[in-house]
């Protein structure tokens, strides 16, 4: 294995640790948040809420980041963000309200500087020849969060309707130790590489002003105003299939007795979706050698095709399996057809999937396109992302399925074409 790759692997670990945690709790959090209201009435804390806020300070806190990362390097700046992860699952053992939203801002600093580094960790280790596997790599490990952190809440949440004060000190405990083991791991990365071998791990420091500045004409370019439609898109489904579907399936009690462990399940199966297309698109995603010349493989339009088509399936399944009240809480009511616990874990599978289809293209092209300017472009992709993200947390409180899945279905074709025109630009460069 070459350093560059080893760097890469590594800098997937540490992400998979820390959202092994992050993505299980974001995954369960309005439904364990029920669960604490139940029995400490004076606990208002909303699980929707907490992660709308979360979206809204990741999102201003992005026009910063390239001056954090630029200043302090991006190994320094990750680790600073994993810590407020860790910060942030430790708030939970003393849950009140004004706690979880104040962690909420916090841990959306951490994430604007933790994924502005890792954008530009990620591309100083790569090349036009290596960026779709290094991508499809770091892609697949991170997701393997999804898989392991949601197999924990399967089992710890076996055939309990309350999840009582025992069960839920043992998840978040497990998932803090396992968010710290994560932040350590940031601290063993080596300084990113160049394709000549060398170290290779600050650009020019600019000054925040500046920094902000050439962000701004960044966003404001032809190509960028474009990738902001797929931005939004990938915010609004992530924030779909990592608070409001799972913790849906569990609201539905026609699903069953046990629609509550569903809940995990249903992360693990948007995790294996998200896994095997990480692994699948660095395998088949086409290569540029040094002298230009690609080798066979699906294009990065073609996989988002594939995406496209994907989601439009798991919504319409949804749209028929789940009825329109799932989002708020545990309903009685009916859907299109008898809620199905098999159909509403494939579709998990099918987002999972889609998802995958989607974010390591955008990886592919940020890489790519913006390659000496890799940390802007990152903070930028995620700006819209979390936008997206937050007012789509804030709308499940007041929007029921059927709504957001017309919004996801909008966005996901004006996505899908922003991203064609954009990728044919640069091909035909």
């Amino acid at each position: 294995m070459d350093k560059r790759l080893l760097n890469v692997s590594l800098l997937g670990l540490a992400f998979m640790f820390v959202f092994t945690a992050f993505q299980t709790m974001g995954n369960i959090e309005k439904t364990i948040l029920k669960s604490i209201q139940n029995d400490y009435p004076s606990f208002t804390g909303d699980g929707y809420t907490s992660l709308s806020i979360i979206y809204i300070v990741f999102a201003l806190c992005n026009w910063i980041s390239p001056s954090i990362v630029s200043f302090a390097g991006s190994r320094l700046a990750m680790f600073i963000g994993a810590c407020c992860y860790t910060m942030f699952l430790v708030s939970f053992l003393w849950p009140t309200t004004f706690l979880l939203y104040f962690m909420s801002a916090v841990i959306g600093f951490g994430a604007s500087v933790i994924w502005t580094g890792q954008g530009a960790y990620l591309t100083l280790n790569s090349d036009s020849s290596t960026m779709s596997r290094n991508s499809g790599v770091f892609w697949a490990l991170l997701q393997m969060s999804m898989f392991l952190g949601n197999t924990f809440v399967f089992f710890a949440l076996h055939d309990k309707n309350h999840l009582d004060e025992s069960t839920r000190t043992l998840v978040f405990t497990v998932l803090i130790a396992v968010c710290f083991l994560g932040t350590l791991l940031f601290l063993l990365l080596r300084s990113p590489l160049s394709s000549e071998g060398t170290e290779n791990e600050r650009g020019e420091t600019l000054s925040p002003i500046q920094e902000i500045k050439n962000s701004l004409s960044l966003f404001l370019t032809e190509d960028m105003c474009l990738l902001n439609m797929s931005f939004f898109f990938t915010g609004l489904h992530l924030s779909f299939y990592s608070g409001v579907y799972s913790s849906s399936i569990g609201f539905t009690t026609s699903m069953g007795t046990n629609s509550k462990q569903l809940v995990g399940l249903s992360g693990i199966l948007i995790g294996v979706g998200e896994i095997l297309g990480g692994f699948l698109f660095s395998i088949l995603g086409k290569k540029t050698s040094d002298n230009n010349i690609e080798s066979k493989g699906f294009s990065h339009s073609a996989v988002v095709a594939l995406g496209f088509i994907i989601n439009i399936v798991a919504y319409g399944l949804i749209f028929i399996n789940l009825p329109d009240e799932s989002p708020f809480g545990d309903t009685t009511a009916k859907s299109f057809i008898e809620p199905n616990q098999y159909l509403a874990i494939f579709c998990s599978f099918l987002l999972g999937f889609g998802d995958s289809c989607f974010n390591t293209q955008i990886y592919n092209v940020i890489g790519q396109r913006y390659s000496e300017n890799s940390a802007p472009a990152m903070a930028l992709f995620k700006f819209m992302q979390s936008i997206a993200a937050a007012i789509s947390f804030f709308y499940s409180n007041h929007f029921g399925m059927y709504v957001q899945l017309t919004l996801l279905v909008i966005t996901l074709i004006m996505g899908t074409l922003s991203f064609f025109k954009v990728d044919k630009s640069i091909d035909n460069r």
